[in-house]
């Protein structure tokens, strides 16, 4: 019998330490489209938290938090910051080489 392991379980438990949750989300920043960054942050906040309760430490209704991180949110500056700071991220620019 063969034990078969989600990739998404496998994915959201590597998600739950920082520094992982962090370079998943630059490689996502990374890519042209900006629905990969929003998926990533889904699957951070699913690997850290509830919608639930994120809902409430950002003071924002949880079917708007869903949409928010959906391929087709449209989320403003301070949505996307209200959230990372809340999962222990912040934003940041830097120089490109």
């Amino acid at each position: 019998m063969t034990i078969r392991r989600s990739y998404r379980d496998d994915l959201l438990k590597a998600l739950t330490d920082p520094t992982e949750a962090r370079e998943y989300l630059n490689a996502a920043l990374e890519d042209e489209n900006p629905e990969v960054f929003l998926l990533a942050l889904r699957d951070v906040v699913d690997a850290n938290s509830t919608m639930s309760q994120l809902a409430i430490a950002t003071n924002r209704n949880r079917e708007s938090l869903y949409k928010t991180l959906s391929a087709q949110g449209n989320p403003q500056l301070n949505s996307i910051r209200s959230i990372l700071n809340n999962l222990g991220f912040k934003l940041a620019v830097e120089v490109s080489n």
